[in-house]
């Protein structure tokens, strides 16, 4: 049935009449191939060299790549572990704030800023009318405790006399005293023997009564007498204790070492001074900046002045990180460069010590670590590098410039 149906018939002769065209594409293409492969061949050969080339260069570069290591190895064995270097680090200075020490207004002023001064050049000059007044007032206290003190020890000899002249009224009130009672026992007498006569009539009513008044009279004379004698010595006990007061006072002194005297002589030794504060002169030798006064100001006890910089005495605060300071002593050395001059000058220097705590602990703002949100920072500790004052002489620093620094740890501790 198959041979029957027109379709299969037609489809067999398309597919005789495709297979001549099919075989000559298959030859063609195997021509096209036995062409084409020596140029194949031809290009796949500079591919090849690209990539042994690329792994020779490769090698190259791990080999020197090692040989960087190595040395570099080398160099922290022998070099780089005994070293501690920072660039954090600046110029400072124990500078000398200059301040007034007397108030008064300015008479001159000699420097300005940058000057360069000696220890003991006047910086200012203070108008010296008020501190002459003060000295003449002093000098006068003194001159008055010195007569005081005189007066003082002439008085002792007036105040032991007086102890003496009351002791003679002592003496005369208790001789009053006993002629007071003698009368009195007289007059008693007197009476009691008139009294017994009465009752016979010798003796009169008058008579009796004028008895009986000289006993009263008596009895008061005697009373008064003995008030005296308690007065005279209350007297002298007065005048032993003013004598007491007096000797207290310039006991074991002289005119030279009364406390009084002394207290006088002190406040005018304080005039004088400011008397010679009323030129303010250079602490040390030095630069000077910060000058803060003028002409005609009235300056009052310690207003700044200014500022005195001794530049040839500068050290260095370089701040290491704290992972740094293992090996790093008190005494070792240490090499400075300067932005200033550059790598061709090098300072020389030595370390003198180790601030008492970190820059953060000493901020403005302390860090509080014991929050949660806590970030571990490495620290940085300011360690203090004193330079050699030749250098510093040959080239100098200003405070504040910025600096290199390398402690060699191998060096004497």
């Amino acid at each position: 049935m198959a041979e029957n149906n027109p379709n299969n018939q037609h489809a067999a002769t398309s597919n005789e009449d495709a297979s001549p065209d099919k075989a000559n594409a298959t030859v063609d293409a195997q021509t096209h191939q036995e062409e084409a492969s020596p140029k194949a061949v031809e290009d796949a050969k500079p591919d090849t060299e690209s990539k042994a080339k690329r792994k020779r260069w490769l090698r190259y570069f791990a080999f020197l790549l090692l040989i960087i290591v190595i040395i570099y190895g080398i160099w922290y064995w022998l070099v780089g572990s005994r070293h501690a270097s920072t660039d954090n680090a600046y110029v400072n200075a124990e500078s000398a704030q200059v301040m007034a020490l007397v108030s008064g207004p300015i008479e001159n002023v000699f420097v300005s800023d940058t000057d360069q001064v000696k220890k003991g050049d006047i910086l200012v000059r203070l108008n010296p009318d008020d501190q002459k007044i003060a000295l003449a007032r002093a000098e006068a206290n003194l001159a008055v405790a010195e007569r005081r003190f005189g007066q003082t020890s002439a008085s002792g000899d007036a105040l032991s006399q007086n102890i003496m002249a009351e002791q003679a009224n002592i003496e005369q009130a208790e001789a009053n005293y006993l002629a007071a009672q003698s009368t009195y026992h007289r007059a008693e007498t007197d009476y009691s023997r008139r009294h017994a006569l009465v009752e016979s009539g010798a003796v009169s009513r008058d008579e009796m009564t004028a008895v009986s008044n000289a006993l009263e009279k008596a009895r008061a004379a005697l009373l008064q007498s003995h008030a005296a004698v308690d007065q005279a010595r209350a007297a002298k006990e007065t005048a032993i204790g003013n004598f007491e007061a007096n000797q207290a006072l310039i006991k074991n002194s002289t005119v030279s070492t009364n406390p009084e005297v002394m207290a006088a002589r002190a406040a005018l030794d304080q005039a004088r001074l400011d008397m010679s504060r009323l030129e303010i002169k250079a602490p040390m030798s030095g630069v000077v900046t910060q000058r803060q006064v003028q002409v005609g100001q009235r300056v009052n006890v310690g207003m700044p002045i200014a500022t005195i910089v001794p530049i040839d005495q500068l050290y260095v605060d370089a701040n290491f990180k704290e992972t740094q300071l293992g090996k790093v002593r008190v005494g070792q050395s240490a090499t400075l460069t300067s932005d200033l001059y550059g790598s061709d000058v090098v300072y020389h220097g030595h370390v003198v010590g180790f601030s008492g705590g970190t820059g953060a602990a000493f901020s403005l703002i302390p860090a509080q670590n014991a929050t949660g949100n806590w970030i571990k920072v490495v620290q940085r500790l300011p360690v203090r590098i004193a330079l050699d004052p030749k250098e510093l002489r040959a080239h100098p620093l200003r405070v504040g410039l910025s600096m290199e620094a390398d402690i060699d740890l191998s060096s004497k501790k």
